[in-house]
């Protein structure tokens, strides 16, 4: 057997959490590998919607285990909440045990925040966009190999081990200024990991391999999207941790060999939170009109995001990095009522036209050269079948499956998981 990867080909915000929830009954396992509680994956049925952080967007499905990788940093007080949210809700992964943490994954702590907070304000105009969930800060300290894990939760000198990182935090806070008072939010961190005590804790590469040997089958889910991984995105402007397949392999503890379909997601048109470049973005009515018709506001922040038309070469440069295999398009409904949509097919970058993502995109922002495309105008939300999808929108997945060289499988025509299309 192999692990099945899904992830985001663009700026974060495709719709990953949906389309997990809808594939989870075919899988054994669902394991998220990457990023933190910045991350909120929105899953709508039965009339009901649910926005999960930090817990794998499989939990819905009874018969699904779900694993929080070592590749995740996670902040205790968010994921009680969280879980306390789920309960009271009827969901109850801990009681159903239904959902483990690898001991390896990194603590996030009061103190990071405050790095956070003290970084980004200090930066001005050049701010990246952070969520000040402390979760750049607290993948420093892992590479800096200063970190807390999960696992050291259960240790005799656990205490320990945070005072000290506490007072290097606090030593480093202390050139920024004062000093905010957070012994209110380190009461409420305690308590939450005694919490966190009550959740199986594992060593997700023994874990997730043994499900393997098993001959059972997992999906490896993913976080933000690929234009934000820290080596391969729109650098500086990205998230701390590789959001790209091959950070399924380091963020779970598989090997390269045993990755099997890499299923990508990408929407019908483009958008991205925070600062940073975003070539095709529309500073006009249309992309307020995109940014209305798509409720594009952060899950988890409620910040507003830009909004632009589809960048193929941005979504070439994903396919590639990822080996993506097969494609899934979401919020086409979106488009619906535009007359004529438009694809970024080239850049004019520096004099020249290019059809491929530069190093430079920050320093000297790349001029998308757009096709135009008939647009549809029925309504898509109610379409139960891929022979209700109207002519005009075949045409635009044609357009898209050739122009990028693989085909999209499935297709999302509203935010309920019964609103997913399976085309091939």
């Amino acid at each position: 057997m192999a692990v099945d990867v899904l992830l985001g080909l663009q700026w974060g915000d495709e719709g990953k959490g949906k389309i997990v929830d809808v594939l989870s009954p075919e899988y054994d396992l669902i394991a998220r590998f990457q990023g933190g509680p910045n991350a909120g994956h929105t899953l709508e049925f039965d009339g009901q919607k649910y926005v999960l952080n930090t817990i794998p967007s499989g939990i819905f499905n009874t018969k699904t285990m779900n694993l929080i990788g070592n590749g995740v940093v996670i902040d205790p007080i968010i994921l009680k909440r969280e879980l306390e949210t789920l309960k009271k809700s009827g969901f109850d992964p801990v009681a159903a045990q239904k959902l483990v943490i690898a001991r390896k994954a990194h603590l996030i702590l009061p103190t990071h925040q405050l790095l956070d907070a003290a970084s980004e304000s200090k930066m001005g105009d050049g701010k990246i966009g952070s969520t000040l969930k402390g979760i750049g800060p607290t993948y420093m300290d892992k590479t800096g190999r200063n970190g807390l894990r999960v696992g050291d939760t259960m240790l005799p000198d656990f205490k320990e081990r945070y005072d000290k990182l506490v007072s290097k935090h606090l030593s480093i806070l202390s050139h920024y200024g004062e000093v905010p008072d957070f012994s209110e939010k380190e009461q409420q961190l305690f308590e939450a990991i005694d919490y966190l005590k009550t959740i199986p804790q594992v060593d997700s590469e023994h874990f997730v391999n043994s499900y393997l040997k098993a001959g059972k089958t997992v999906l490896a889910e993913g976080a933000q999207g690929t234009m934000l991984d820290v080596d391969f995105g729109s650098y500086p402007f990205v998230t701390s941790s590789n959001t790209t397949t091959a950070g399924a392999c380091t963020g779970l503890g598989i090997a390269p060999s045993a990755i099997g379909e890499v299923i990508g997601i990408f929407k019908a048109y483009c958008t991205r939170v925070g600062g940073g470049p975003f070539p095709t973005e529309l500073h006009d009515e249309t992309g307020e009109e995109l940014r209305r018709v798509g409720h594009e506001f952060g899950a988890t922040t409620g910040r507003p995001r830009r909004c632009g038309w589809i960048d193929l070469p941005a979504l070439r440069y994903a396919i590639m990095l990822n080996g993506v295999t097969e494609l899934v398009m979401t919020k086409a409904d979106v488009l619906s009522g535009f007359d004529k949509i438009y694809a970024c097919t080239h850049y004019n970058h520096n004099g020249e036209l290019i059809d491929y993502m530069p190093y430079d995109i920050c320093s000297v922002k790349p001029e998308p050269v757009y096709e135009e495309i008939e647009g549809w105008n029925e309504d898509l939300t109610g379409i139960k079948s891929p022979d209700e999808i109207p002519a005009k929108l075949k045409s635009y997945v044609s357009y898209l499956e050739t122009a990028l060289g693989v085909p999209v499988k499935y297709l999302s025509v509203g935010p309920d998981r019964v609103q997913t299309l399976v085309l091939r």
